[in-house]
């Protein structure tokens, strides 16, 4: 097989009863899928590794993370990401949403958290 790998989320993972049926073709990669890419709509689209970070490839990769799709060490080694900041981006959405994850309201939000303390 040319699959190095293949990761599925926890919910198919750890389900009771996960129907997939089969239809009998030949595949470039496999010679027969047997239903395996039945299970790739599964996975989400991870960000491409060529363009700027924004919040919505951020958020992205947290819901990747979170649905348990790909393991927090191997985007962080994908993304040349520390855990720490990984981290930091899912603190933001919990505390500001989405938008928290912008480097521009960073500051701001800062600012508003010193004041409350």
């Amino acid at each position: 097989s040319r699959l190095s790998s293949l990761y599925l989320p926890n919910t198919a993972l750890h389900c009771d009863l996960l129907v997939s049926l089969p239809k009998m073709k030949t595949h470039h990669w496999a010679g027969a899928t047997l239903s395996m890419k039945n299970l790739f709509g599964l996975v989400p689209d991870l960000p491409s590794l060529t363009k700027r970070w924004t919040v919505r490839r951020k958020a992205a990769v947290i819901e990747a993370v979170r649905g348990g799709w790909v393991p927090i060490e191997e985007v962080c080694r994908l993304y040349n990401l520390s855990v720490d900041e990984f981290l930091a981006w899912e603190r933001d959405v919990d505390r500001y949403g989405v938008p928290g994850l912008r480097a521009t309201r960073y500051q701001i939000y800062r600012i508003t958290e010193l004041r409350k303390a």
